[in-house]
């Protein structure tokens, strides 16, 4: 039992902490792949700050998706 307590303590302390999707930098991209790469960045703005509403709402996890489709097709209606 202390073997499988060790086992799986060196295991945790051994992987990475999950991060989210990092920001795509449209100038690190190639030049052909560069409007893709800024429409992507665009969208993933748009997604953060929709997140960051249901944040500060206290959205409850099981509401979080319906507010978050919500919130993003209300900012693609005002543009």
């Amino acid at each position: 039992m202390k073997q499988l307590i060790v086992i799986t303590a060196l295991a945790l302390a051994v992987t990475a902490p999950a991060r989210s999707q990092a920001l795509v930098d449209p100038n690190k991209v190639a030049p052909e792949y560069r409007e893709a790469a800024e429409k992507r960045r665009a969208e993933q703005m748009r997604q953060r700050e929709c997140a960051l509403k249901a944040d500060l709402e206290k959205v409850l996890p099981r509401d979080r998706t319906v507010y978050l489709n919500h919130c993003l097709d209300t900012m693609a209606a005002k543009q």
